[in-house]
């Protein structure tokens, strides 16, 4: 027991930390938000850059699962504030640790920031020219991602986002029972490469990849080699606009999230944990 925690001294440890979160001022919990946000959406960045010429979907999410995890991997190590983690603070609102509006406070200001640095990712990658990769085929591949997402349905999108979190904050708690450096790496990565692969939505990385395919659609070039490379009908593209980004996507995501997180693992960690 020497190198790890149980799962009771993790789930009490983490209840603990959630105190160090309410006190946190607004203004220094939105800017470790960003970070995260930024981390999240680097991860993200770079998975679609191995997968963006592989045809076949199962190698596709394989290439996307080995890389995306090292943004949660930096989320942990560098004590960023991720809102999808952040769920897990449901577990110190049952233990009467703080009050339900010191939870949801935090997780909106935490929601902002993730949003905030998410978009400062999409708008450097784009200004950044790596989307000309394969001949403008990764910001193509960009634009397939984003308007896949924004089509689901939002009954789907829920259901997606619960699986998502589930395992997300899995992660982040098994990651809290590791003592060692490796052992929170190693946690981190199985997990969210699962949740990769299986292809679940997850709201901060949404944030990224959508706005990042909202990007690549001002760029004729890219639209033009998505619709040479995926058959896209004419107006196929007008569904990936603003409003199915935060209303047919990023809202169901964010609700199945929460669910995910607080109502599947968080509450019944807590309970099962409890003294």
């Amino acid at each position: 027991m020497d190198n790890f925690l149980t799962i009771k001294e993790a789930v009490n440890k983490y209840i603990a930390g959630c105190e160090a979160k309410i006190r946190t001022s607004p203004a220094k919990l939105v800017l470790k938000a960003v970070l995260a946000g930024m981390m999240i959406a680097l991860g993200a960045a770079g998975s679609s850059v191995a997968s963006h010429n592989t045809a076949a979907t199962g190698p596709a999410r394989l290439l996307t699962g080995v890389v995306f995890p090292v943004g949660l991997m930096m989320v942990i190590l560098t004590g960023a504030e991720l809102f999808t983690g952040d769920c897990l603070m449901i577990m110190g609102t049952a233990s009467k640790k703080h009050k339900p509006a010191q939870l949801f406070r935090v997780l909106a200001l935490v929601y902002i920031g993730n949003f905030i640095g998410s978009l400062l990712v999409a708008w450097a990658v784009s200004a950044s020219g790596q989307w000309d990769y394969s001949g403008g085929l990764l910001g193509a591949y960009t634009i397939k991602i984003a308007l896949g997402k924004v089509t689901i349905s939002m009954g789907k999108a829920v259901v997606s986002g619960i699986l998502c979190n589930i395992l997300v904050c899995a992660a982040v708690i098994m990651a809290m029972c590791a003592k060692d450096i490796a052992g929170k790496l190693l946690a981190a990565f199985f997990l969210i490469f699962l949740f990769v692969v299986s292809g679940y939505e997850h709201c901060v990385a949404n944030m990224y990849y959508i706005a990042a395919g909202l990007f690549a659609k001002m760029n004729p070039a890219y639209v033009q080699a998505a619709t040479e490379q995926y058959g896209y009908a004419a107006n196929a593209l007008e569904g990936l606009n603003a409003v199915n980004f935060l209303i047919r996507n990023l809202l169901p995501v964010t609700v199945g999230n929460i669910v995910g997180g607080m109502a599947c693992l968080g509450l019944p960690l807590w309970y099962t944990n409890r003294d």
